[in-house]
């Protein structure tokens, strides 16, 4: 595999920056979950489009039936990743929900393992136990505030589950594809699933305040275009394991800025969880060199 043009770590660095506005710029909106995540999808698809058909289009032609399935797997998991967090953000807080959501490499580990070979360690085993012990004390703290609160967290999740699986197909699409046509293929089915759920739940597609416009263009720009595309170019040089753990680092500033925007103090046990959780994900870190050399 040829060397990356830059270290992968920098675009990753500004990819997990950028999807930490994310939960800021959805609680800032009006609209329901599914309608959110439709605007921030076919948005990204229209900006992207110029280049894509100046450049790229060629390329569709060289998909492989392989390709398309797990290219549409994908698509559809981010889609539901999407409406199931951009819900939790309705019940819990802004930072249990994006602790909850970041615990990707909980379910990357048994992915790759089972998917691509990928090592499994008692270290990881270790850190993953003292994420999970986190996490559930997150959940009892939330709990103690108020069912919703939990069930927003079970959401939050859930939501993790589905991004890692969206990861994972990704990573072996990513392989073959170029990032431009990958991402057109992959939010492009993210999109068309929106709309059907969009319009099966009953939501409103408009007309939306300007502000609120204002909001799924950034989230289309910054989040999306700038860091889950950052990730997608990671992917080709890198484990998924890589970008679940530096997407650990989303929370610490969502969970900053929400104090500030919205007064959402952390309670104890949401501090304590969400340490606990953040202390058994970087154990892994130190394997982080060893999964890039493999990869690279």
């Amino acid at each position: 595999m040829n060397k990356p043009p830059i270290n992968p770590y920098i675009p990753i660095f500004i990819g997990v920056i950028s999807v930490a506005l994310s939960a800021i710029f959805v609680k800032l909106t009006n609209a329901e979950s599914g309608v959110i995540a439709f605007y921030r999808m076919l948005l990204s698809i229209l900006i992207m489009l110029p280049l894509f058909l100046m450049k790229y289009r060629h390329e569709l032609k060289h998909l492989s039936k392989r390709d398309w399935i797990f290219s549409s797997i994908a698509g559809i998991f981010l889609a539901f990743h999407f409406i199931l967090w951009f819900e939790s953000l309705n019940y819990t807080s802004v930072a249990s929900s994006t602790v909850l959501v970041t615990m990707q490499p909980l379910f990357a580990f048994v992915g790759t393992y089972l998917f691509f070979k990928e090592k499994i360690t008692l270290k990881t085993i270790a850190a993953g136990a003292i994420a999970i012990a986190g996490s559930v004390l997150i959940g009892w703290g939330d709990f103690q505030i108020s069912g919703n609160a939990l069930y927003g967290d079970i959401l939050a999740l859930i939501a993790c589950a589905l991004v890692t699986g969206y990861l994972l197909f990704g990573q072996d699409v990513r392989q073959r594809l170029s990032l431009i046509t990958y991402t057109m293929v992959v939010y492009s089915i993210s999109t068309i699933t929106l709309f059907f759920y969009v319009l099966i739940k009953g939501e409103s597609f408009g007309p939306y305040p300007a502000i609120d416009w204002f909001w799924f263009l950034l989230l289309a720009i910054i989040p999306n275009l700038l860091g889950h595309n950052l990730f997608n170019w990671s992917l080709k040089w890198v484990s998924t394991n890589v970008i679940s753990i530096a997407i650990l680092f989303e929370p610490i500033g969502a969970a900053i800025l929400a104090i500030f925007i919205f007064d959402e103090y952390l309670t104890g046990t949401q501090i304590l969880g969400g340490i606990i959780v953040l202390f058994g994900i970087m154990l892994f870190i130190v394997d982080v060199k060893k999964i890039f050399s493999k990869k690279a």
